[in-house]
């Protein structure tokens, strides 16, 4: 039995202590992905996930997760589903219960976590709908593009074109939450959970739910998880393309960093941050980040409590120009 590791993105910290009790009394790094991340969905205070996450155009909830077994690259995922507030476990249950497929998206996901008998439950609070309707305000936008960048802004005023509504930046940590365990039996698990973009479309879904973009698991090799500009990354494949570094004998961080530089190499109008994380076969791992100050949390078999990580941060020379519409 070797000891068993298990890391998270930003926020995803609030789950790893029971992860890894979890992991120490011989759970598998599935179960401990489940467990970190249903503690993620049901933190009220976390608005880019689970219940309490900021509404799509239309004021409704919709959630994404996705799970991958790195020992038979076995994957479950769940798109635009509402009123369950944990689609991590309706995920996983997309890969154990229903293996001829691998993605259920809105009232399919639904029924069949309804036949799976998973709790139904409240996802929208008072707080999401006040953060919600407090508007795309100009002082908003402002401070929008001073601390997310002009991507971030030019979504919003594509939402104003829309509704007439918005919600002022968080000043913390933002985005999907991802977790990645290796338990003592040497399995490799990664998780995704989010509640997507604040005033998306309906029905959008991004990276979290795509097996090879916001996750991807490789028991030989390592798993990786994305969270932030979901679009680029299933234009990038950059949880695959991280996985398939480590397979090149990069190591962590280099595999991270070269996954994020092509990743933010794409043109997009709607540019905004990319973080990745990744953990290998043999209990290594790093993250990288398209911001400073970006960190993961990390739990081995001898930690009592997370410690916190920087991530590396990639070259604003990757950041390529809108206006020219350049291409790697």
């Amino acid at each position: 039995m070797g000891s068993p590791v298990i890391i998270a993105s930003e926020r995803g910290e609030v789950g790893l202590v029971e992860a890894m009790r979890a992991l120490r009394a011989g759970g598998s790094a599935m179960d401990a992905v489940e467990i970190a991340l249903r503690a993620a969905e049901a933190n009220e205070a976390d608005h880019y996930v689970g219940v309490g996450g900021i509404p799509n155009l239309l004021g409704e909830v919709e959630l994404d997760a996705s799970i991958m077994d790195g020992s038979t690259l076995a994957a479950g995922a769940v798109g635009a589903v509402t009123g369950f507030p944990h689609p991590i476990t309706i995920a996983r249950a997309v890969c154990e219960q229903l293996p001829q497929h691998a993605m259920l998206v809105g009232r399919g996901a639904e029924r069949f976590a309804d036949e799976c008998a998973i709790p139904r439950g409240t996802t929208l609070t008072e707080e999401a709908v006040r953060l919600w309707k407090e508007g795309l305000t100009p002082e908003a936008l402002d401070e929008a593009e001073r601390t997310q960048g002009a991507g971030e802004t030019a979504y919003r005023r594509s939402v104003l074109a829309r509704i007439q509504a918005m919600e002022p930046p968080h000043r913390h940590p933002w985005g999907t939450i991802n977790v990645i365990a290796l338990d003592g039996a040497g399995r490799l698990c990664t998780g995704v959970s989010t509640s997507g973009y604040p005033w998306k479309y309906p029905g959008r879904v991004g990276d979290s739910a795509v097996i090879g973009a916001g996750n991807y698991c490789d028991g030989r090799y390592g798993g990786a998880a994305c969270t932030g500009r979901g679009e680029l990354a299933i234009r990038a494949g950059t949880a695959r393309t991280v996985v398939d570094g480590l397979a090149d004998g990069l190591s962590p961080e280099e595999a991270c960093v070269t996954a994020l530089e092509r990743t933010m190499s794409l043109a997009d109008p709607f540019r905004a941050q990319v973080r990745t994380l990744c953990l290998t076969a043999d209990g290594q791992h790093a993250g990288a980040a398209t911001v400073t100050g970006a960190t993961y949390g990390l739990m081995t078999g001898d930690h009592t409590e997370p410690e916190f990580l920087p991530r590396a941060v990639i070259s604003n020379h990757f950041f390529i120009g809108v206006e020219t519409g350049s291409q790697p």
